[in-house]
């Protein structure tokens, strides 16, 4: 008995590649100027031509080979062999920074403006009461 999967169903192939991409078929559909209905049945046809498949695999932004050789246990034996995760240590991942220290200078840079805005606005009256009292 053979473990080895049948792997050469291109729609299938075409149908990872754009979930994995985070495409919906109406955005395929729209990168091909085609209807989702017809992307629908381009991902249950078991083969392509290989003009329609250049344009699905440029639309998807890979090649037309990455298209023929993907394959979902090469994908899963990269991501398990390079994502590791160690929990033995103690790390916490919370915030870089203190909240209340960027509240406060939040704050103090609202303080300076409203001054510099007061000020302004004190220039602009002695202006305007010296423009008065030359009448």
């Amino acid at each position: 008995m053979s473990t080895a999967t049948k792997n050469s169903h291109i729609g299938r192939k075409i149908s990872r590649i754009r979930e994995l991409r985070g495409m919906k078929q109406e955005a395929l559909a729209a990168e091909l100027g085609i209807s989702q209905q017809s992307v629908s049945s381009l991902e249950q046809s078991e083969h392509i031509e290989d003009e329609k498949l250049e344009k699905v695999a440029k639309a998807l932004g890979v090649s037309k080979e990455a298209i023929d050789n993907f394959s979902e246990e090469a994908i899963l034996n990269i991501i398990g062999n390079t994502y590791h995760v160690d929990n033995s240590s103690a790390v916490n991942y919370g915030c870089t920074f203190n909240p209340i220290d960027k509240l406060v200078s939040a704050y103090e840079e609202k303080e300076k403006l409203y001054e510099r805005l007061l000020e302004a606005e004190k220039e602009k009256v002695a202006y305007l009461e010296k423009l008065l009292d030359k009448k």
